[in-house]
């Protein structure tokens, strides 16, 4: 009796462990999320993770280029992405499919159908890990961050000091093209991460909205103009998207980050910039500071200085001294 009661255990035992490997084997164990990964992540942990079969890395470069006539402009960095990347990485090209590029203000955020496909081109699907990162100042990649955000996928995580803390290590680059398979991601979309104008405008009559503009701080007070008219928008306080990040390009601690943003972290913030680029980066390091309720305008500036009924504000010399 007892002899049969072992057997049986042993053969329910043995089953078990062969279901187990079974699901591991088809990817129904392997393929899961690493919940535990961060929203920052360094040089040195991808480094070790990069051969993760759900890591997916995405350089998100966009070149800012000088004029001989001191104006800029803005160009793809898929040519510095030919040129050298990190191995494994894919190129998301915020010039093109990530952009939508009918409407007349640079960067405009495409349908969410048209991103989420365009991600999955590069192989980002629901059970992927993403990490990204560009090749100067995070905010690039911080956009890519936050429209995924935008369309429900939380997996993703910004490379701390970007390319320059990956080629500080010594770390190889590669000149392949990413060859990973397309994937499919789902869209659970978070409208309210994206603000309109309409809602900015409502918030100048509200103290529930808080706007940070992440614009320099010459921009900000008015000493110099980018986009057509001086100034910010009234109520606004500016955190530039610059002071986000210490001498070595990577993210300051967040005791410090704390300090720089003074606001309700269950309140509504609305960050802006010209294109919503250096915006994205705000938001980043507010979702991070635990804020639970921010969106970005990501029209911004180039879309609410085209209409002059919408107010800008000035820091006049008084205010600047008195601060």
């Amino acid at each position: 009796m007892h002899g049969g009661i072992k057997a049986g255990f042993l053969r329910t035992f043995v089953l078990l462990i062969a279901t187990w490997c079974l699901m591991a084997a088809c990817g129904g164990l392997g393929d899961e999320p690493d919940a535990k990964m961060d929203s920052l992540v360094t040089a040195e942990w991808l480094s070790q993770h990069l051969d993760d079969p759900n890591l997916v890395v995405i350089d998100c470069t966009v070149l800012v280029e000088m004029l001989g006539d001191g104006g800029i402009q803005v160009v793809s960095g898929q040519t510095n992405y030919d040129s050298g990347h990190i191995p494994t990485a894919g190129f998301a090209d915020l010039m093109g499919d990530l952009s939508d590029n009918d409407s007349p203000l640079q960067f405009a955020v495409p349908a969410p159908e048209q991103f989420a496909a365009a991600m999955g081109k590069l192989g980002v699907g629901d059970n992927s890990r993403v990490v990204l990162y560009d090749g100067s100042n995070t905010a690039w990649a911080a956009r890519v961050w936050w429209m995924l955000r935008w369309i429900g996928f939380d997996q993703a995580a910004l490379l701390d000091g970007g390319l320059a803390a990956w080629n500080e290590l010594g770390l190889p680059l590669s000149t392949e093209p990413a060859s990973r398979p397309a994937s499919h991601l789902t869209i659970a979309l978070r409208p309210e991460l994206i603000a309109s104008k309409d809602e900015v405008f409502a918030s100048l009559e509200s103290d529930a909205v808080s706007l940070i503009d992440a614009m320099p701080a010459a921009h900000f007070s008015g000493e110099m103009v980018m986009y057509g008219r001086p100034g910010h928008i009234p109520g606004a306080v500016n955190v530039p998207a610059s002071a986000l990040f210490d001498d070595s390009g990577r993210f300051r601690s967040n005791d410090e980050l704390a300090t720089m943003i003074e606001s309700d972290r269950n309140a509504r913030s609305i960050t802006y910039c010209g294109g919503g680029i250096s915006a994205s980066a705000d938001a980043f390091v507010l979702t991070r500071l635990g804020f639970t309720d921010v969106a970005v305008y990501a029209a911004s500036l180039q879309e609410w200085v085209a209409d002059p009924s919408n107010p800008m504000e000035i820091v006049s010399s008084q205010d600047q001294i008195s601060r």
